[in-house]
């Protein structure tokens, strides 16, 4: 049975301007709803419907079919049903198709659990289903007379568990018979099923604040997300608040001195012993870069402006590919490096601009063992042994 994913994903956004291709935890919105959509054992296809260059880009670099969404249903006012319908018409074999689920990108936190439970319910009977989550919360309106109770008797606060159960509607993802829909035209036809969600990760980005939500519960819902060695091949480490808590000591003949930390020297050797290559960028002029480098035994590059283009020329030299590039980075001149490989990573007191932008984020603070800790991420329990701290 034929299982497709629609992911409608226009380029037009009023509440977040740019919203699809917005990241969370370092991944666009788009990217992210591809990612879990993949992951559900039950799909067949998964193609996202836009009318972005930028959107299908990021569709097609995370392993989506893409499907070019006209303007007239790409509106304000276009409905999702609208999108996942020109779909099935515009995909080959779409006809063929037995199972159609629309997924949001607004919803960040969507599992391929999510999907596989929607696609499940209706292979097993529903006509449709849809992800909702409990929901205890007293709803209420503004009346003619002033507030009023919505699912509640606001006269009688009945406890939670003599109430009956309610579940909301988390909007991430929705699964239909693809013949149901094309004969009603919208989602919700015949036998509906709902299938319960998390609601710990239940959220809409609709405005701003939503976005900012997300990225702030991104390092505790997503899971597996730091990377393992098989995921990079080389490591570029900035150095001030990177490597070092950002603090700049002057003694009286104006000499600059900075703390390290032996933790992460350890770190380095380690990942140097296991053959990964390991590089400094930094934009700072100050000799104790190179001082560093030189101790660790790792080349450096420092007291550049554009550290992106440094970055793309070191990985053209070692031929290494950006995308298999971990950078660590902590202030927003790391964001265009950010930008350049796969693996963004921020420091625990990383600014919030590139924090939002990491694709991970270490639980120890720059100068505190933040190297280290991605190392324990690459290397596991290769990190432990003789290696002397440095």
């Amino acid at each position: 049975m034929s299982v497709l994913v629609v992911i409608p994903a226009r380029g037009g956004s009023k509440g977040v301007p740019g919203k699809n291709l917005a990241p969370v935890a370092g991944v666009p919105l788009v990217a992210r709803a591809v990612a879990a959509s993949l992951a559900a054992s039950r799909v067949t296809r998964v193609a996202v419907s836009t009318d972005d260059a930028g959107i299908a880009a990021a569709a097609r670099a995370a392993g989506a079919e893409v499907v070019e969404r006209p303007a007239a249903i790409a509106g304000d006012t276009s409905s999702s049903e609208a999108a996942v319908l020109h779909a099935l018409d515009a995909l080959p074999g779409g006809a063929e198709v037995a199972v159609v689920v629309l997924v949001q990108c607004t919803s960040p936190f969507l599992s391929s659990s999510d999907v596989d439970g929607v696609v499940a319910a209706v292979q097993e009977g529903a006509d449709s289903a849809f992800t909702a989550a409990p929901f205890h919360g007293f709803l209420w309106r503004e009346g003619l007379a002033g507030a009023e109770g919505v699912n509640h008797d606001a006269s009688h606060r009945a406890m939670r568990q003599a109430r009956p159960e309610e579940l909301l509607e988390t909007g991430a993802a929705y699964a239909m018979r693809a013949a149901g829909l094309r004969e009603h035209g919208h989602r919700f036809f015949g036998r509906v099923a709902m299938v319960r969600a998390d609601p710990a990760r239940t959220l809409e980005v609709d405005d701003p604040a939503d976005l900012a939500r997300a990225r702030a519960l991104a390092p505790l819902l997503d899971t597996g997300r730091v990377p393992a060695l098989s995921d990079v091949d080389a490591v570029v480490l900035d150095f001030d608040g990177t490597q070092t808590d950002d603090r700049v000591l002057i003694d009286a003949d104006g000499r600059e001195l900075v703390a390290v930390h032996r933790g992460d020297g350890m770190g380095v050797a380690r990942l140097r012993a296991a053959g990964l290559p390991v590089f400094i960028l930094s934009s700072e002029t100050n000799p104790v870069v190179a001082a560093r480098a030189r101790k660790l035994r790792v080349p450096v590059v420092h007291g550049v402006d554009r550290k992106d283009i440094a970055l793309k020329r070191w990985c053209d030299d070692e031929g290494v590919a950006p995308e298999r590039v971990l950078y660590v980075g902590n202030d927003v001149n790391d964001l265009p490096c950010f930008d350049l490989v796969g693996w963004p990573v921020a420091v625990a007191d990383a600014h919030e601009v590139v924090r939002a932008s990491a694709r991970a984020v270490t639980v120890a603070r720059g100068g505190y063992g933040a190297v280290r800790e991605i190392a324990a991420w690459l290397l596991g329990s290769q990190l432990e042994g003789n290696a002397k701290a440095t």
